[in-house]
């Protein structure tokens, strides 16, 4: 663990090392199109392998040494404090979409209400500890700030927003457990785990992250290679800036679903071909209602709830990418 902490500080500030790849579209467009994916991974894995490491073995510490139980406990749809656990503790147990899902249904079945749960729900794909981490060092720490806090105000508001639809009420009724049924389960206790023992765990948990993640984060590295190197400039400055921009990079970042870590490496590709930083914005904010996200979880609250919140999240993408772009002047 020191060990991973240490090379991350000494490589950023003894050896003042980059962690974001330095070749441009024009560079891979020179390439064979053979040539072009093995150039992109190296220019990539040579530069951020050191970030990635660290991000995968922080992960696993914080799952590991989180006290999950808290989550189950105060997160009432009635209580402030449900919505900030949930909001809160989100971005420290997923690292996508998709493996924060049975996350999401264990705190409900287990009593949470159906607002916290949907804050824990929108909250982690947006803004879990790994995203930030490269969306920082990738895009900026101007944007990684912004992201934080427009993925916390949608999640809070869609959280809020549902616990009062008739259709939210009628979930958390449904999933609620009565405290006559809480007295009435068998209690089970847990052995208490070593120091080592957690941080061997820690260190098993990151892995799973890794090995889980990265085929599939090098599978969609290998397709923006060339979404990179082959798309026009012109089309990019001319559809993905302005209003217009905004609301199609609203759309494409979300349903269609790009993958975490993957859709950071390919912003920063449009970002670099004329992308606006508005755009930008709305295209990160699309994580959390991706398609296979919202199949997923029309299995546990079924689709009223489901859309409701993409509906929610979408306006929101839309509205803080056209308020960011109007501040910032960068629409």
């Amino acid at each position: 663990m020191f060990f991973v902490v240490g090379l991350l500080i000494y490589s950023r500030v003894g050896l003042a090392l980059s962690f974001t790849p330095t070749k441009t579209p024009e560079d891979f467009s020179k390439y064979a199109w053979y040539e072009i994916p093995f150039y992109y991974l190296w220019d990539y894995i040579s530069h951020a392998w050191i970030c990635l490491l660290f991000a995968f073995v922080a992960a696993g510490l914080v799952y590991e040494f989180m006290p999950k139980e808290i989550i189950t406990k105060y997160m009432g749809s009635s209580k402030v404090a449900g919505y900030a656990l949930g909001a809160g503790l989100a971005p420290f147990f997923t690292v996508c979409s998709c493996t924060m899902v049975p996350l999401f249904a264990g705190i409900l079945y287990t009593g949470a209400g159906i607002g916290p749960a949907i804050t824990f729900l929108l909250m982690a794909p947006a803004a879990n500890i790994l995203t930030i981490l490269i969306t920082g060092e990738f895009l900026g720490w101007e944007i990684a700030i912004v992201r934080i806090i427009v993925s916390l105000i949608t999640a809070v508001l869609a959280g809020v927003i549902i616990s009062k639809t008739p259709w939210g009420k009628a979930i958390e009724k449904e999933h609620q457990i009565s405290q006559s049924d809480v007295g009435t389960q068998k209690a089970v206790e847990l052995a208490k785990l070593s120091l080592d023992e957690k941080l061997i765990s820690a260190l098993k948990f990151g892995g799973y992250l890794a090995k889980q993640i990265l085929p599939y984060f090098i599978l969609g590295l290998i397709v923006v290679s060339y979404v990179t190197a082959y798309t026009p400039q012109e089309i990019v400055e001319g559809y993905l800036t302005g209003i217009t921009g905004i609301l199609l990079a609203s759309v494409i970042g979300g349903p269609l679903y790009t993958p975490t870590l993957v859709e950071i490496v390919l912003g920063r590709s449009l970002l670099q071909l004329g992308m606006s930083n508005a755009a930008l914005l709305s295209w990160l904010m699309g994580q959390p209602y991706d398609i296979p996200n919202m199949m997923a979880v029309s299995k546990i609250v079924r689709w009223k709830i489901v859309l409701t919140y993409a509906l929610i999240a979408w306006a929101c993408s839309v509205a803080f990418g056209l308020l960011y772009g109007i501040i910032t002047s960068s629409l």
